[in-house]
């Protein structure tokens, strides 16, 4: 008797199940799609805030202000529409075109913050102690307010400041004056302070790439013989690659947009050798009421981040790391 219980127990675990008729599939097939699109209604109404928020102020601003580009508007007055002639007149505008150039100076920022970060990131990425503490040193620049950032370096590039007090020690500087007050080399001084305070914020992205990087393919280089060096080369960069992308954009997109350091500092001075593409824009729109010109000016610096953001993505093949 116990033999036979087992004996269909076993049948039943063993049996193919029986197939369901197709009206039965169709009615499961019903009721997994009323679920899916009932679960996918709730999805979006827990996102409708966010997403009405995105439209209001970010989605709605972008097509008003490219519709401001070709309109004549001070504010007071309707909105008229003008076509091509405020991009006619910053075509003829020295100032602009200045300032467009300081813009596409501040890239050479890029590329040195770049290597600096990576080169702290493998610095600090060391099991030593303390080292929590030298990571939280380098990223306090990034926290703190480009208010305080920009009044403290003012006053150490101020003639008798440390900063002069240094480069003349070293003979790097035959003068006693002030960096800012140069037209020389007071866009180098504004570039410096915006090196200074975000090469920490990019060292932690870099840092979180390469704790992401498998430590079993570095110990295999290793132990095939390869150098520090060619580790880093063939394992390392590579592996860095999608984080050097978004930092490379980042990095580019705030160079050509650079305006805080610029308004704290030096209001475009001297002799407008820091006047910046977006400080145009800031007053045009702010200073002249000339809001027209402003998003015409806020359209062209658009497009040119575009394209370095482009040529980025070709530098780096698009993030993707060696197969």
């Amino acid at each position: 008797m116990a033999r036979t219980s087992r004996l269909r127990k076993l049948a039943r675990m063993t049996t193919t199940p029986r197939r369901v008729s197709r009206r039965a599939q169709q009615r499961q097939g019903g009721t997994g799609a009323k679920v899916t699109v009932r679960t996918t209604l709730i999805a979006y109404a827990f996102m409708l805030p966010f997403l009405a928020l995105l439209l209001l102020y970010h989605t709605w601003p972008v097509f008003f202000g490219t519709y401001l580009a070709f309109t004549k508007y001070n504010i007071i007055s309707p909105p008229e529409w003008v076509g091509l002639e405020n991009f006619q007149t910053l075509w003829k505008d020295e100032q602009f075109w200045s300032g467009l150039r300081n813009s596409l100076k501040y890239i050479l920022v890029v590329p040195v913050i770049q290597i600096l970060s990576i080169l702290l990131a493998l610095l600090v990425n060391r099991p030593l102690k303390g080292i929590g503490f030298f990571r939280t040193a380098y990223y306090v620049p990034v926290v703190t307010s480009f208010a305080v950032v920009g009044l403290i370096w003012t006053w150490m590039y101020q003639q008798g400041g440390p900063v002069n007090a240094v480069l003349t020690t070293l003979g790097l500087m035959n003068e006693d004056r002030s960096l800012l007050n140069n037209p020389a080399t007071a866009l180098t001084a504004v570039m410096f302070v915006t090196l200074w305070k975000g090469v920490g914020y990019y060292m932690v992205l870099y840092l979180a790439g390469l704790q992401s990087i498998a430590p079993e393919l570095e110990e295999a280089a290793v132990i095939d013989g390869a150098t520090r060096m060619q580790v880093f080369w063939n394992i390392t960069l590579p592996g860095l690659r999608p984080t050097i992308l978004v930092c490379s954009l980042l990095s580019t997109i705030s160079a050509i947009k650079v305006f805080e350091e610029i308004y704290v500092m030096t209001q475009g001075g001297p002799a407008g050798s820091t006047y910046s593409a977006l400080f145009f824009t800031y007053s045009r729109a702010f200073v002249d009421f000339q809001y027209g010109l402003a998003a015409a000016a806020g359209l062209i610096i658009a497009v040119i981040s575009i394209f370095f953001g482009l040529l980025n993505f070709k530098l780096t093949r698009g993030g993707k790391t060696d197969a």
